[in-house]
């Protein structure tokens, strides 16, 4: 039996899209500026995303702990680390800016030019475990040119629930096998995979900085690796 054609590229962001470590360093730099307050700031950034994002997910998902907004555990990890870091005496409107990053991540170099090019032959929306206003807000600062805006909030589900992955197909009205997650993390494509989505990988070498572990080696049942979202765009004739 033939494949059936792709007409949707749902993406993955945070890493896939927005270079989500570099925002909070930069972030963290500037307050450290403005207030003289000294901060192991790559340290402090890969500590919010692990212990703030992806840990406490994870415990949802396995069904340890209900269900919560990503900016509820997000803002709970930034408290703990803001304490540890001697930063609450900092006036909260010093802090905003912050705290409220994950708003405004800046993309990797390909992903506006990307996007674009292959929304020219595809649906393409993000489908994250980032909240609806924060994708929207991310994608109006960064001129991310989605075709609509796809949140696992809108199924009360977290990544890798297969409920978000099938969530997401049945939003751009299309079976899964016609869906295809792109993303930088070969856990969320497999994922993805087991819920019928066919899979992208794009590696970011420097989504954990430039001292990380090289990318994880694609895995043979995906469907297209490719560089960066340019080179998306080739392989699949945009």
């Amino acid at each position: 039996m033939a494949t059936p054609p792709v007409g949707a590229l749902l993406f993955d962001v945070f890493g896939t899209v927005v270079d989500w470590r570099g925002s909070v360093i930069r972030a963290g730099e500037s307050l450290s500026e403005r207030t003289g307050r000294s901060v192991d700031w790559p340290a402090f950034a890969d500590r919010w995303r692990l212990e703030g994002y992806l840990a406490p997910i994870g415990r949802i998902v396995r069904g340890a702990e209900p269900w919560r907004d990503v900016d509820a555990l997000l803002d709970a990890q930034f408290d703990l680390q803001a304490a540890e870091a001697g930063l609450l005496d900092v006036a909260s409107a010093e802090l905003a800016p912050l705290r409220r990053i994950w708003h405004h991540l800046d993309p990797w170099p390909d992903a506006v030019g990307g996007i674009r090019r292959l929304r020219t032959a595809y649906v393409v929306a993000p489908l994250s475990n980032g909240g609806f206003a924060m994708l929207t807000t991310m994608a109006k600062r960064a001129d991310l040119g989605w075709d609509c805006i796809i949140s696992t909030e809108l199924f009360r589900a977290y990544k890798p629930d297969p409920a978000a992955y099938r969530g997401g197909a049945a939003l751009v009205g299309l079976p899964p096998e016609q869906v295809m997650l792109v993303a930088a993390h070969p856990g969320d494509l497999r994922a993805a995979q087991r819920a019928g989505l066919r899979a992208a990988y794009v590696p970011r070498p420097l989504e954990w900085g430039p001292s990380a572990p090289a990318p994880e080696d694609p895995d043979p049942s995906f469907d297209v690796v490719a560089e960066d979202f340019d080179a998306l765009g080739a392989v699949l004739g945009c």
